[in-house]
């Protein structure tokens, strides 16, 4: 008997150590403990290119690059600098802390990567393209009004168009060259209050919209924030991009909300999304996700795993995270900006700050 008690117990031991080993092994949630918000997506080929918020911030509108949708490193800034203006440059008591360029749209059309901003800071709904989205170089333009919260949208029949809006989701046709809204056309709301599927009563109306069109339906996506409730991601589809729309819940837990989703070439779907993490920040989520009866359903039975079975983070943040151990040695090279004055970018605490620094 007291070999069998033995055996049991070894037994116990080592399916604890394999589950614990197994874990190891695979990928973890959240992906990179960093504040990456408001994440959009593109694949092309088997590379991922992710976009983000970076606020006041310059450089800004990060693009982030991957292979396995789980290691990202930090590879351009869609700009340098957003606008000139006094808020920008901290004159006259203006400042535009926590402003700057929100929620960005990426897309890759007829060989052109494609980068959409918009600005309360600037007022206006700015573009930026390149063919090399690691290298450069850049082209930047901007025109009016504010599209607050767009997506970028280029459909099958060579039509360009963004939604957006808050609360009300509304849909604009733009010119060929993306220099502005098409003159004539129409812009309309194509889903009132879609925040509505969720909840009566909402803290924060629908925004952050992503569309996606899949087996020749639309389906936008959406963060809403139901009154003494979390974060809760919401879809609409519909046949025609004009809608109508009908809507769901996508996904409520842990309020986890807000991004893309993207397939990978062998034809799974995941959802990319954050997590607001106090001093942190809006860290990722990397969420399973698969289709049921022409609907997209996100995470394991309505909850974000901690783990997937992927390959295991090599928690390699190329550029995204470093130390904020300020030990520096003096440079004992010639340095071109010594004198002067620079702008650099670096994370303190886990947050993204400017600093102004003078070389001595």
């Amino acid at each position: 008997m007291k070999h069998l008690i033995f055996f049991t117990v070894l037994l116990a031991v080592t399916g604890v150590t394999l589950n614990a080993q197994s874990k190891e092994a695979m990928t973890h949630n959240p992906l990179i403990y960093s504040d990456v918000p408001d994440i959009a997506l593109v694949r092309v080929g088997d590379t991922y290119y992710m976009s983000s918020t970076t606020m006041h911030m310059s450089p800004g509108l990060p693009i982030m690059k991957s292979t396995d949708l789980v290691n990202w490193e930090l590879v351009s800034y869609a700009y340098d600098t957003l606008t000139d203006n006094e808020k920008l440059r901290l004159e006259n008591g203006q400042n535009a802390y926590g402003a700057g360029s929100w929620a960005s749209s990426i897309r890759y059309h007829n060989d052109v990567f494609y980068v959409t901003t918009f600005s309360s800071t600037s007022g206006k709904t700015h573009v930026y393209t390149t063919r090399d989205i690691e290298n450069g170089p850049w082209t930047a333009s901007e025109f009016s009004p504010m599209l607050h919260d767009h997506t970028l949208f280029f459909d099958d029949d060579g039509r360009v168009y963004m939604l957006y809006g808050g609360g009300d989701i509304r849909l604009v046709e733009l010119k060929a060259d993306l220099s502005g809204i098409m003159p004539g056309s129409e812009d309309r709301v194509i889903i009132e209050n879609a925040g509505a599927v969720a909840a009566e009563k909402l803290m924060l109306h629908a925004e952050g919209s992503q569309l996606v069109k899949h087996k020749g339906r639309y389906y936008l996506f959406n963060i809403t924030w139901p009154e003494n409730d979390m974060r809760t991601v919401i879809v609409h589809r519909a046949d025609h991009i004009t809608g109508p729309y009908e809507g769901r819940v996508a996904l409520k837990d842990r309020g986890i909300a807000q991004g893309s989703i993207i397939d990978t070439p062998e034809g799974d779907w995941y959802a990319y999304l954050f997590r607001d993490y106090g001093s942190l920040g809006r860290i990722p989520y990397l969420v399973p996700m698969v289709w049921e009866d022409g609907w997209p359903v996100l995470g394991v039975d309505g909850k974000v795993p901690d783990h997937l079975d992927l390959p295991a983070n090599k928690r390699d943040w190329s550029g995204i995270v470093t130390s904020d151990e300020f030990k520096r040695k003096r440079a004992t090279t010639h340095c071109p900006w010594r004198g002067s004055g620079t702008t650099i970018r670096m994370i303190a605490s886990g947050r993204l700050i400017n600093a102004r620094v003078i070389f001595a």
